[in-house]
């Protein structure tokens, strides 16, 4: 059973009376477990689908199918909760909360499903030691870099062990040298723990790690191809 299905997906904005095409019917298919990278230039659809595909936007027509459940089909409260219990998100600007603590930053997502404190807090200091930021659990997003912030980003994503992460411009604010940390960081984490991460990207360190490339123009997929490494 595939992770997610896209059916036909459409998305059109209208921009002053304009409408604008994000996507034209994509049909995408993505297994339990893989590693993609979704490229293309501004404007080209990539935070779209990823929106769509993680609930937080409606398609225009088409369906988008998680784990054979079609989101169109469920009540908001039921894409909330299916967003908070299988899915990670990873944003370009971070989205920490800034008068929380990392480990608090972390811990909001455990809170929300209701794990008790104790369980909570032991898996929260486990997963910033696993990043390298065990140090920095007690200090707010201001008094850390942009790579720690970053860091912690991912340690909220994937705290609550979800079946699918969506990463839009993870690496856009970070060096190189950090980018590449986070990005061998989070396919440790897809080869150990099983989760499937999906990246819409502008950074060929992206493309590059990625075990499989879809690269999009215009609103339709022009590209589908795994990578070398992988056939």
């Amino acid at each position: 059973m595939s992770i997610v299905r896209t059916e036909h997906l459409e998305k059109t904005y209208q921009d002053e009376g304009v409408p604008v095409h994000a996507l034209k019917g994509v049909n995408l298919k993505v297994e339990k477990g893989e590693f993609i990278a979704i490229a293309g230039p501004s404007g080209s659809g990539k935070s779209t689908l990823l929106n769509l595909i993680g609930g937080l936007d409606e398609p225009t027509s088409g369906k988008v199918f998680l784990e054979d459940i079609d989101l169109s089909s469920l009540s908001k409260g039921k894409l909330a909760q299916m967003r908070l219990l299988r899915l990670g998100f990873v944003f370009q600007a971070y989205n920490l909360i800034p008068v929380l603590t990392a480990a608090e930053n972390v811990e909001f997502v455990l809170m929300q499903q209701g794990i008790s404190e104790k369980e909570r807090r032991k898996r929260t200091i486990k997963l910033l030691e696993e990043l390298g930021i065990g140090e920095y659990a007690d200090r707010r997003p201001n008094a850390m870099s942009g790579g720690q912030q970053q860091r912690v980003a991912v340690a909220r994503a994937i705290a609550s062990e979800p079946r699918l992460v969506l990463a839009d411009e993870p690496t856009a604010n970070l060096d190189s040298e950090t980018a590449g940390s986070l990005l061998d960081l989070m396919r440790n984490l897809n080869q150990t723990k099983g989760i499937t991460f999906i990246f819409s990207t502008h950074d060929p360190m992206v493309m590059e790690r990625a075990e499989r490339l879809i690269r999009l123009k215009d609103g339709e997929i022009v590209v589908d191809e795994k990578s070398k490494s992988e056939m």
